[in-house]
């Protein structure tokens, strides 16, 4: 699926101007909470496509699937008015195609996704990686294509150490230089797709002495 060619349309676009704006909130936010409702309001005052075309377009990434999966899923985004996250899964209540929507709803690019009237964005604005959803687990390995951090966002590897520090066996994943070529300036441009994942795919091969030894633990 990930490797078929991209029939989502024209390219959103996440440049240098948002990418600025975004930095200028962090540095005026105490906490990721507060990121978020400032993130939040950022959200509901711009001018976008359609809920409804976004919702759309998230349907045909998915591919027809509509069910949760019979494993946990864990999908996470931050309520616009408050900033606090939340994670979706299949005790919610939430539709998977709202919850998707919902979890990739940057700011001022995309929509808010209205779910039981409340407004949700991007659960990346409260965390690149969510990686302390895990805490508690004894193996953690954690992908995070996009490990941003910096201000009020923790990045991913500081999420990991924390967890580390807990007792959990962990190994955290970034992209290498091939796979963030192969992603392009703009990450939101859905003609990357293909070359992105199989960047992801040959990288892959490369951690596997790392992360056999944890899934394969017996405790």
């Amino acid at each position: 699926q990930l490797t078929a060619p991209a029939a989502d349309g024209p390219a959103a676009r996440m440049g240098p101007a948002a990418l600025a704006r975004f930095a200028a909130i962090a540095v005026r936010s105490r906490d990721a909470v507060s990121f978020g409702a400032r993130m939040g309001k950022l959200a509901l005052a711009a001018r976008t496509a359609p809920e409804e075309q976004q919702r759309e377009a998230i349907t045909r990434t998915l591919g027809g699937l509509t069910a949760w999966p019979a494993r946990r899923l864990m999908i996470t985004a931050v309520d616009a008015a408050t900033g606090q996250r939340t994670a979706f899964d299949d005790t919610s209540g939430v539709r998977l195609i709202d919850a998707v929507g919902a979890s990739c709803a940057v700011p001022g690019i995309y929509p808010p996704v209205t779910i039981d009237g409340t407004r949700w964005i991007d659960g990346g604005v409260h965390s690149s990686a969510n990686a302390d959803l895990a805490a508690g687990y004894a193996r953690v390995v954690v992908i995070a294509p996009m490990p941003v951090s910096g201000g009020p966002i923790d990045g991913p590897r500081a999420q990991a150490a924390r967890l580390a520090r807990e007792g959990a066996r962990i190994c955290v994943i970034t992209p290498d230089r091939a796979a963030r070529a192969a992603f392009g300036r703009n990450v939101l441009d859905p003609a990357k797709r293909a070359d992105a994942a199989r960047a992801g795919r040959r990288q892959a091969a490369t951690h596997a002495p790392e992360i056999h030894p944890i899934w394969s633990a017996t405790a």
